[in-house]
């Protein structure tokens, strides 16, 4: 079963990952881990960003669509 993605679970768990990458104390397989993670993480929330932006236009353009009907 696939876990839905959420945005904020995703942000924290990178800032996690980041506190626990500034360690010296890491192994290095651990760390790679770790980093390869949050390449994972950090594509899907641009995904999600990008999905959010273009929501964002579409309620714009249709917003301004709204706004020209009626002034016509």
């Amino acid at each position: 079963m696939t876990q839905e993605f959420n945005f904020e679970t995703a942000m924290k768990r990178l800032s996690t990952i980041a506190d626990e990458l500034e360690k010296d104390t890491l192994p290095l397989d651990d760390a790679i881990a770790l980093f390869e993670e949050g390449l994972e993480l950090s594509k899907q929330c641009q995904e999600k960003l990008n999905g959010y932006e273009q929501t964002v236009k579409t309620l714009v353009q249709k917003h301004q669509g709204d706004k020209n009907d009626a002034n016509n």
